[in-house]
């Protein structure tokens, strides 16, 4: 059987610039979604996104930050969508003018961690007592430090607890400026306490001597929102293609998605784009 060839000898210059307008409309369908570390770390997108990439054939890019530093990105135009979880941080992004829309997506909820022994008595369901029993103590605590959602979810409760700066008022307290796998790491191995995500947690390997200590309190509730870039600040934002992750995101088929993923038979997160206040 003859094998048939390309004349590219032939090929006009119409034909090449067909082909790389093909190419380049190929390797433009992608977005960049700026992130936080929990969702990243906690193994989410490596679940979600395959089956996002199967729906619709469109590549996300994460860049997974702490989200102050997610919705910087936003606010630079470096990212196509934000999915964070601080929703005070995102109605102000949202009131900057950043944003086009905040949808709610899914929910887990914070514990506090520390040393299975809890030398500072901190183990029950009242965040802002643990937080207290902590400072009494001068017990060693990891904060992330780094702007994230659930380092200014923790300065709330530290607030709530009378500890305005507790970088300055409790002895042991740290803060590592890094995201919420390596605070948990430094965490088990100085025998410290620290507020984690339930996510990362369930999917933390190096636990040492760790265990969940708070957990229950409605106020360590874990509130995630996702945003379209506004293209009125940014016109080279892929709207579109952004408003489509965001659309599946909050559909059937991606609230599935997220209620579908879990460790141990735990879920990590439960969806609620429908039920959310």
């Amino acid at each position: 059987m003859a094998l048939t060839r390309w004349p590219w000898g032939r090929l006009t210059g119409f034909g090449l610039l067909v082909l790389a307008c093909g190419f380049a409309q190929a390797q433009s369908r992608f977005i960049v979604v700026a992130s936080t570390t929990s969702t990243e770390q906690s193994g989410l997108f490596a679940h979600l996104l395959p089956a996002f990439r199967r729906a619709s054939g469109i590549d996300v890019r994460v860049v997974a930050l702490g989200t102050g530093q997610a919705l910087d990105m936003g606010r630079r135009g470096d990212a196509d969508v934000v999915f964070v979880h601080d929703p005070a941080a995102e109605e102000k992004f949202l009131a900057e003018g950043f944003g086009v829309k905040r949808f709610p997506v899914m929910y887990n909820d914070f514990v506090i961690v520390g040393p299975k022994s809890d030398p500072a008595g901190a183990k029950g369901r009242d965040v802002v007592a643990g937080l207290q029993k902590v400072a009494a103590r001068g017990a060693p605590f990891i904060s992330r430090g780094d702007k994230s959602g659930t380092h200014a979810a923790e300065l709330r409760y530290w607030k709530a607890a009378g500890v305005e700066a507790p970088e300055a008022r409790v002895a042991g307290y740290k803060a590592c400026g890094c995201g919420m796998g390596p605070a948990l790491n430094i965490a088990s191995s100085s025998h410290a306490y620290a507020l984690a995500d339930r996510g990362t947690w369930l999917s933390f390997r190096n636990r040492g001597p760790l265990a969940v200590l708070v957990e229950g309190d409605r106020r360590l509730v874990n509130q995630y929102g996702v945003m379209v870039v506004n293209p009125a600040r940014h016109p080279h934002v892929k709207t579109e293609l952004a408003q489509t992750f965001v659309d599946w995101l909050i559909s059937d088929a991606g609230q599935s998605a997220i209620a579908t993923y879990t460790i141990g038979g735990e879920p990590l997160f439960f969806p609620n784009a429908k039920t959310a206040p």
